[in-house]
């Protein structure tokens, strides 16, 4: 992709027909070479009308990300990070790792409006669209040492899902171990690279992907998905309002996960877990799966589940619902 793409995107952003050629002049090309331009449209999720004598038309307007609004609608909370928006990356999660290992300081937040190789649990790659998804990496220190960041992907899942019920998401939950749910259809997910010292201090870098508006797209996910817009009662937030809520929750979940680990947070966690006390199947890493019942979750952010009548903790698995569990 290139800049002139997204530079050319921002002009077609209201959903209004523009004129190519006043599109060009005023970027300073070629009509040839904006039309080749826009040719990506398609491959960022986007269906593009040309219509000769009334130019270029999105079929959807798109609402680009605004550093400023963000910070304006995080209030106080805004003082603790640094938001910096792109409109390509390979991943804001790579990018930010890159930064943390030459000298970065902690608090820089990398949101990208498009991410040419995002990445999900177990290397998956992550499913977008221009305008339909957000997508931002965080960069927190921890005076705690790496080993006592256990719990710390829960934690940032509560943030989040506290974040989007409260910008009209009211069946959001989180989902074991990383992922945030609406009505057992994924939503967002959360991918945690941590370093430091055993003693602390360690760094860690929360990268989170959140469907906002995808369409059609959500059919190209492995598994049931929704979408913020499709989630929402009464009408979703815009895009800058949820990034904001977001990172405001994320900023006070941190803190106190800096100051007492996962276990105060525990029992809500629980409670907006979408499997807690259902029958599920757990698919350990490279073992065979089985049916168990959840039980609860350790203060290390291990799921508990009962299974032929023994507990067992989980730290990685894959779980399926089944049915709600006896009673």
């Amino acid at each position: 992709m290139n800049a002139l793409t997204f530079q050319a995107l921002r002009q077609l952003a209201d959903g209004r027909f523009h004129s190519g050629e006043a599109i060009a002049r005023g970027l300073g090309r070629s009509r040839a070479t904006l039309s080749e331009a826009l040719k990506h449209a398609p491959a960022l999720g986007l269906e593009l009308f040309s219509v000769p004598g009334k130019g270029y038309k999105l079929a959807e307007p798109i609402e680009f990300l605004d550093a400023s609004v963000v910070a304006a609608a995080m209030g106080s909370s805004a003082s603790r990070v640094r938001l910096e928006i792109a409109d390509e990356v390979d991943s804001t999660s790579s990018r930010l790792l890159a930064r943390a290992a030459a000298g970065e300081a902690p608090g820089a937040c990398l949101a990208a409006e498009w991410q040419s190789a995002g990445r999900g649990r177990r290397g998956r790659g992550w499913v977008g669209g221009l305008g339909g998804s957000i997508l931002f990496s965080l960069l927190w220190r921890f005076e705690r040492g790496v080993g006592q960041l256990a719990g710390l992907s829960l934690a940032a899942g509560l943030a989040v899902t506290r974040a989007l019920r409260e910008c009209g998401v009211e069946r959001a939950q989180v989902k074991w171990p990383n992922d945030i749910v609406a009505d057992f259809r994924k939503i967002g997910g959360i991918l945690i690279e941590s370093s430091g010292e055993m003693h602390g201090p360690s760094i860690a870098v929360i990268g989170i992907g959140l469907n906002y508006r995808l369409g059609d797209r959500l059919g190209e996910i492995d598994q049931p998905a929704v979408d913020i817009v499709g989630a929402s009662a009464g009408g979703a937030r815009s895009r800058n309002e949820v990034l904001a809520s977001v990172l405001s929750h994320l900023v006070r979940v941190l803190d106190d996960f800096e100051r007492e680990g996962f276990t105060p947070l525990r029992d809500e966690w629980r409670s907006l877990h979408a499997y807690e006390g259902r029958r599920v199947r757990v698919a350990p890493p490279n073992e065979t799966a089985y049916e168990a019942d959840v039980t609860g979750v350790g203060e290390d952010g291990a799921l508990l589940v009962t299974a032929q009548g023994r507990v067992v903790r989980l730290a990685s698995a894959e779980l399926t619902a089944i049915r709600p569990a006896a009673r």
